[in-house]
């Protein structure tokens, strides 16, 4: 079976949940026996930790095509959804795979020439606050009807989103949750010499700098707090750099908030392995990577309490109310100031992650959906 993946940066990546997922499955399905082909945007380039693994336009197996695209804030994604729907309409594909809402605006292309598309909504893209209430976000919404209505198959990553299409387009979806590996831990060299972080020395939260991602309140909070912890944000901005600059002037009178950037391979997993906290104050998501990759890593895991997040991390995390900075600021001080609630959440965390959701089952899952 041959299967195109449209709508991610690109492959092998780490930039964005999508690229994340596509990076770990698609050569895990051309080890099933699939001929998977991804279309990148010919706008981005792979970041350093895979340079060297794209060899002969393929990686792992998967094959890399370009899709064009102009690399204009707000139009790249677009642009490159439709060149790629045009190229892969004419390609010898038996399913071709859009991701995320927006580039299934293209969807109704490959339809016209009688192919099967299946639809992945990792998340209601058009509710971010970074798309505002103008064309983005209508654009997105528009991908949204599209999708429930033409393509073959939906996935969803929760509950919450089955029953949003169930209830507003009487559409029948499928849950297919995101998976984890099991990560390395590393001991905390790279990042004690760039900015002098040990093991148990900081609060952390990693995570792409947009508004829906509350990375404000948790600053915010951090500033309310008594802690000798300091306070890591590795994340970098997403088309978002109006709300970046709001993020560093609120952070500007206190040294201990430090921002890494966006970053990937061994430095992002020492960052994970030693954090005393990760913190996971979203407003929305569709299913967080970063909530099961603190998980996995056996962090003490502090997030809002939006279905998304309780749902997946049951009793294995500490919860405050959505955008609550009062509330957020408590429960950082009082597993600041108390290791035995740090030391309890830990406790078996990574085993029940990897038990409870597996890249396996969901690269499974997903060829069932497409033979069916």
């Amino acid at each position: 079976m041959k299967v195109a993946m449209i709508g991610h940066k690109v492959v092998p990546s780490r930039r964005g949940g999508i690229e994340n997922v596509l990076t770990t499955l698609c050569p895990m399905m051309v080890e099933m026996g699939l001929d998977v082909t991804c279309y990148n945007r010919s706008s981005d380039k792979v970041e350093n930790e895979y340079v060297g693994t794209v060899e002969n336009k393929m990686y792992k197996g998967v094959k890399i095509k370009n899709a064009w695209t102009l690399n204009i804030r707000g139009f790249a994604a677009m642009i490159a959804s439709f060149t790629a729907a045009i190229s892969a309409s004419f390609g010898n594909y038996d399913v071709i795979h859009f991701h995320a809402e927006g580039p299934c605006a293209a969807l109704w292309i490959p339809k016209l020439f009688g192919k099967k598309c299946v639809a992945t909504v990792h998340g209601l893209d058009w509710q971010r606050e970074k798309w505002g209430k103008g064309f983005a976000s209508k654009y997105i919404k528009f991908g949204e009807k599209v999708l429930a209505k033409y393509a073959d198959e939906v996935i969803v990553l929760s509950q919450a989103a089955y029953d949003y299409f169930k209830e507003t387009y009487n559409r029948e979806t499928t849950i297919i949750h995101n998976g984890i590996n099991r990560p390395e831990r590393k001991d905390a060299e790279i990042i004690t010499e760039k900015y002098g972080l040990t093991k148990d020395s900081y609060i952390s939260v990693v995570s792409r700098l947009t508004a829906e991602k509350g990375i404000h309140y948790l600053i915010d909070a951090y500033n309310k707090i008594t802690t000798d912890k300091k306070l890591v944000i590795a994340g970098d901005t997403s088309d978002t750099d109006d709300y970046v600059r709001m993020l560093k002037e609120k952070a500007a009178g206190n040294p201990d908030i430090i921002f890494t950037g966006f970053i990937s391979g061994d430095i992002l997993n020492e960052v994970y392995s030693n954090a005393y906290i990760n913190v996971l104050p979203s407003d929305l998501e569709g299913m967080s990577l970063c909530l099961l990759e603190s998980l996995a890593y056996n962090n003490a895991l502090l997030c809002s309490d939006i279905p998304e997040n309780t749902s997946v991390a049951e009793d294995k995390a500490l919860y405050f109310k959505k955008g609550n900075i009062d509330d957020l600021a408590e429960k950082l001080q009082s597993m600041c100031n108390d290791v035995s609630i740090v030391e309890k959440l830990r406790d078996g965390a990574d085993e029940f992650i990897l038990n409870k959701y597996s890249w396996q089952d969901v690269a499974e899952a997903t060829c069932r959906l497409y033979e069916k």
